[in-house]
């Protein structure tokens, strides 16, 4: 394995490179862009990178499809840090174009959503393309393939293009998770602001099946972060669920919640828990009452001292 590799979602000038320059180790690193997220993944499952950066939940357009199916298939991989990056787009254009003259525009799937109103607006007759990532929006457009990309203002001096308008966003604090995904490994300890991230397969389809889900969480008061459904290939209605909740796997609550999901699914993949991005332990609401390690010992000193008839 190559210890001393990144890999991210290329080309050179995404969201996906900024987020990764955030890290520290990112420095020592070489960082490989990749043509999508399934080879910016397979290039850790086969040996050829250390850990891979990826985009997985966007804060207008929700959770991105091509991460979510990629770690809940195939050779199991596990996320061990994310981060948030503030989004804001550029109109990168080649130098000299005026506005009046961007008849086509391309950018990331996920960054229309993200422009829409400010498109129809101000180019209201421009067609949209989708391209493989922003900064390949931008290269398309250095090839003359399109007129603007939507795309970092970083990315403009990559390729030798210009930001036409800045600062587009229709969402005011957009903002991008990405996270770093490894091969599964023991997790790092507990911080105190944990989110732990898993996929569920349900067992079989009946009437209160997610409920029954979410209930192993709730009766242990784990707040759950997001949920979302995604198909599983094997036909319409068959659905997994991607989880995240607050805690790490080691708190009592979350691990007794885990055991009970692996009791009612037939599959459970865990994807990791690590620290949360943006949050410190002060910030981190306060435990109901029942749900604390203490209290779940003390309930487990109290069930062994009644089946020792000592209660």
């Amino acid at each position: 394995m190559s210890a001393n590799r990144f890999t991210y979602l290329g080309p050179e000038g995404t969201f996906t490179e900024a987020a990764l320059r955030t890290l520290p180790e990112a420095a020592t690193r070489e960082l490989v862009p990749m043509v999508s997220v399934p080879a910016a993944l397979d290039a850790v499952r086969n040996g050829d990178a250390a850990a891979a950066l990826v985009p997985i939940e966007n804060s207008v357009e929700g959770g991105v499809t091509a991460t979510l199916d990629e770690l809940a298939s195939g050779k199991p991989l596990m996320i061990y840090r994310e981060v948030l990056l503030p989004i804001a787009f550029a109109l990168l254009v080649r130098p000299g174009t005026r506005l009046s003259e961007i008849k086509t525009v391309t950018g990331h799937p996920v960054a229309q959503p993200q422009v829409r109103n400010w498109l129809r607006a101000n180019l209201p007759e421009a067609v949209w393309e989708s391209a493989a990532s922003n900064a390949d929006g931008a290269r398309l457009v250095q090839e003359g393939r399109f007129d603007a990309a939507f795309a970092g203002e970083f990315a403009a001096a990559t390729y030798g293009l210009e930001a036409l308008v800045t600062e587009i966003h229709d969402a005011e604090n957009a903002e991008t998770r990405f996270v770093l995904v490894g091969r599964p490994a023991r997790p790092a300890a507990p911080t105190g602001a944990d989110k732990t991230s898993v996929v569920l397969w349900l067992g079989d389809d009946h009437p209160g099946a997610l409920l029954e889900l979410l209930q192993e969480f709730a009766v242990r008061g784990v707040n759950l972060m997001l949920i979302q459904s995604r198909p599983t290939g094997a036909g319409i209605g068959n659905y997994c669920f991607a989880v995240d909740a607050e805690g790490h796997i080691s708190d009592r609550r979350v691990g007794e919640a885990l055991m009970g999901l692996k009791r009612m699914c037939p599959q459970v993949r865990f994807l990791g828990s690590y620290p949360r991005a943006g949050v410190v332990v002060e910030d981190v609401r306060a435990l109901r009452r029942g749900t604390s390690d203490s209290e779940f010992m003390a309930a487990s000193d109290w069930l062994a001292r009644a089946q020792d008839g000592r209660a």
